[in-house]
């Protein structure tokens, strides 16, 4: 699988933080968008594969996920935080770092993060705890074996930290200011702002690093791999060229997702992609394609008020059979129905009425609670 995931910070965008993330995967494993409310966690919590422990009070989290997974590919909380989770493959896959053994995986993690956290700090917190605890590991697609340890972008308002991952062990490098992206490699090299206890002398001991010099996560547990390397190049690439006008914005980050450069090149369909704006001043936007291909779909935006629903038609019946819009979406591209120009000018459209509001918002957004559920359901309708 492929992907890639995008966060500019405030030093060269227009509002906050904007993070982006498309999630690839394999073909015909459709991704659903799911809103679940706050709530009280009891008892165990199951997982994709494995059981935690509750933690108490959950956030209120929308998530971009499989419809098979418990976890999610990225996704956002009430609390103004988002976070991603990629693929990647490391030189060391024995004992804790056996990925074959079915354990957390990487979107469960995205998952237990945004329910738990009130922040990226508490959220990485909570990631690299139970990473720890539980370990990582089982196949990462229903259809065939996908095994892999992973990385995470974990923003919010004001920060960002990129988390690698081999087995229990781990690496953050905290991102302070410009922007960053990840793709299906490490990305951390020496500048480490904290790790997992016992890293340094896990590389050694297995042969990793020889201990000279400064410890550099990626050069010990990347394989290399000629389209990944490449396929980072390009991605850091676009978002560089991305960023060069200043002020970058949600629909600059659309088109970044919408790179025909980065798509053309995957070995994985983009299923669903993501793109918020964080702020610590203005209400946070979340935008959402919950359909396959972004050059070939719209965005349409949620924003986190004490009554948010969603439409059905975003949510699959059971983990066999996509969703509606899904559908309907796939028939209109193989139908070749000339939709996209009339969508995409809704969603500039939601994209301009949004930025003319949001600064001027009080605390009451009860008039945003269907937002996401019209403009679904709108698409809907376009589609029939």
């Amino acid at each position: 699988m492929s992907g890639t995931a995008f966060v500019v910070l405030p030093s060269q965008s227009k509002h906050g933080v904007i993070f982006g993330k498309n999630a690839a995967r394999p073909d015909g494993d459709v991704m659903e968008v799911v809103f679940v409310p706050a709530g009280e966690s009891s008892g165990d919590i199951q997982c994709t594969y494995v059981s935690v422990e509750a933690a108490g009070p959950t956030k209120a989290v929308i998530l971009n996920k499989s419809s098979w997974t418990w976890g999610a590919e990225s996704g956002a909380n009430e609390s103004g935080i988002a976070i991603g989770t990629l693929a990647v493959s490391s030189k060391y896959s024995e004992g804790d770092a056996d990925v074959t053994v079915p354990r957390l995986l990487g979107v469960d993690l995205v998952r237990l993060g945004l329910e738990r956290a009130s922040s990226a700090s508490e959220a990485l917190d909570v990631i690299t705890s139970l990473l720890e605890k539980y370990g990582q590991g089982g196949s990462s697609s229903d259809k065939s074996d996908v095994f892999h340890c992973n990385s995470f972008i974990i923003v919010d308002g004001s920060t960002c930290f990129v988390l690698d991952t081999c087995g229990k062990h781990w690496a953050v490098e905290e991102i302070t200011s410009g922007s960053k992206c990840i793709a299906n490699m490490y990305t951390i090299g020496t500048n480490i702002t904290k790790h997992s206890e016992g890293l340094q002398d896990f590389a050694k001991s297995n042969g990793l690093w020889n201990g000279e010099g400064d410890f550099n996560f990626a050069a010990a547990f990347n394989v290399s791999d000629q389209h990944k390397e490449e396929t980072y190049q390009n991605a850091c690439k676009e978002l560089t060229n991305a960023v060069a006008a200043g002020a970058f914005k949600e629909s600059n980050m659309f088109q970044l997702l919408r790179s025909e450069e980065l798509l053309a090149n995957a070995k994985c369909p983009t299923m669903g992609a993501q793109v918020s704006t964080l702020s610590n001043t203005r209400p946070s936007a979340h935008w959402f394609t919950a359909t396959q291909d972004p050059r070939q779909s719209v965005f349409k935006p949620l924003m986190f008020t004490p009554n948010a629903v969603i439409s059905k038609h975003t949510v699959c019946p059971n983990k066999n059979e996509p969703h509606v819009l899904f559908s309907l979406h796939q028939a209109a591209i193989n139908k070749q129905d000339d939709v996209q120009s009339l969508l995409r000018s809704m969603e500039q459209n939601c994209v301009e009425e949004l930025d003319g509001v949001i600064d001027t918002l009080g605390d009451d957004l009860s008039e945003f609670d269907e937002l996401l559920k019209d403009c679904v359901e709108t698409e809907v309708k376009f589609y029939r």
